[in-house]
């Protein structure tokens, strides 16, 4: 079902970023990646954040964060913060092996619930 409240820009927005990550290096980049997303949960227009880890270590992307924002210049505002800027680029650089982010935020056009 498509609505239209999801497309107006006052709508909420997901924003949804996958990694692709060497599966030796999830812990440590999850747990960094934990207090980054500390700094984001006090911003105005937070609503949640889940990251989820695949399964198998064969997956292409082996990390996959889900975040809730109640608009798109929320979204903007709070990753425009000099220190979450900061420990976003120092955690790619930590790594021994290349991490690569792939962020975008959404808009819901399809929204299915259980019967």
């Amino acid at each position: 079902m498509t609505t239209e409240s999801a497309l107006t820009p006052d709508s909420s927005v997901t924003f949804i970023n996958v990694f692709e990550i060497a599966a030796d290096e999830l812990d440590a980049f999850v747990e960094k990646w934990e207090e980054r997303a500390r700094l984001m949960r006090d911003k105005p227009g937070f609503i949640d954040s889940r990251m989820h880890r695949a399964r198998s270590s064969d997956s292409r992307f082996q990390l996959v964060n889900v975040s809730h924002w109640e608009s798109q210049e929320a979204w903007e505002a709070a990753t425009a913060d000099p220190e979450f800027s900061s420990r976003t680029r120092a955690a790619r650089e930590e790594t021994r092996q290349p991490i690569t982010p792939n962020p975008a935020v959404y808009d819901v056009v399809v929204e299915l619930t259980a019967p």
